[in-house]
Formats: structure tokens, sequence, C-alpha cells
């Protein structure tokens, strides 16, 4: 198994509130060297970890699904979008659009996407570790080092390297 993938969860849950009062002060950092440092740590992580060795984002979480997203979703199924919505897509409590079940429908045993090439955006962006603007969002990032070992690693470089 990959050295970064090893007690990851045990450390996140361990290490949450330090990554959270951690990345709630970056904001008073320079905007522009934030998110450099965590687009380079994104890609260099990238190197080393393969998505296909955890999927947990697709196993828990579900991602906000637009209009677009549902159409080309639909598409690339040869469904009726009418048809997609009433089998996959549910109204969540922030009246966004998301995935009636999890895991993601779409996740097949070997942890591969069925649907890959049409997959929503939130999918494609995951974990946002590399998205511009990185130090407004500390919360986001925070959850997601409980989620993905990617972005536990994004973070714990990034402490190590400010």
């Amino acid at each position: 198994m990959n050295s970064l993938l090893e007690d990851w969860q045990k450390k996140s849950k361990q290490n949450y509130k330090k990554n959270k009062d951690f990345l709630k002060k970056l904001k008073s950092k320079n905007k522009r060297e934030i998110d450099d440092l965590a687009a380079g740590l994104h890609e260099d992580t990238f190197k080393k970890i393969d998505c296909l060795e955890c999927a947990n984002c697709c196993r828990g979480l579900g991602p906000r699904i637009s209009r677009t997203d549902i159409k080309r979703m639909s598409k690339y199924l040869k469904m009726k979008e009418r048809d997609f919505e009433e089998e996959y897509v549910k109204v969540d409590e922030d009246e966004d659009f998301v995935m009636k079940a999890m895991p993601c429908p779409f996740l097949m045993d070997d942890n591969y996407c069925s649907i890959y090439e049409a997959r929503p955006k939130a999918c494609r962006e995951y974990p946002h570790t590399d998205m511009e603007g990185f130090a407004k969002k500390p919360n986001l990032h925070a959850r997601n080092t409980l989620t993905c070992p990617a972005a536990f690693h994004v973070v714990e470089r990034m402490k190590e390297l400010i």
C-alpha cells in the first residue's frame, strides 16, 4: 500500500481541529502564494496517490450536480434527462441536485467510474486543492481531509512549509 495512504484517516481525525485552525489562518496570507503552493502540492501529491486505491469520495460524498451535469450524464447514458433525474437525482436540504444513493451508482467494484468522461463538475474538481482562492475555503479543505488522503497530504505538507 502507498505509504501516504497508511493511517491517514486516523491522522486526519486527530489533526482535524489543528488543520481547520491552520487553514483559517491562511486567509491573512498572500493569496497568490497560497494558490501557487497549493497547486504545486496538489500536482506533487497526485503523482504519488492514485484515486483508484481509495475512492472514498465516490463512496461517501454526494457531489452537487448542475443542470449542465445532468444534461451531459444523461446524454452519455443515452437517457432522457427526466428519466435520469428520476432514477439518480434528488434535491437536498440546500435545494441542490445530488445523487439519490451513495455510494455513487456509477462507482464500479474496481473503483473506476462508469461515466468518467461525463462525470459531474464537482467530481472533476475534487478535492479542490488546486483551486484558485484556496485560502477562501478553509472549512471545505478541512472537511476534505477527512475523506480524501490527497487533501490530507496537501494540508499536512502545507503546514510544514508555511
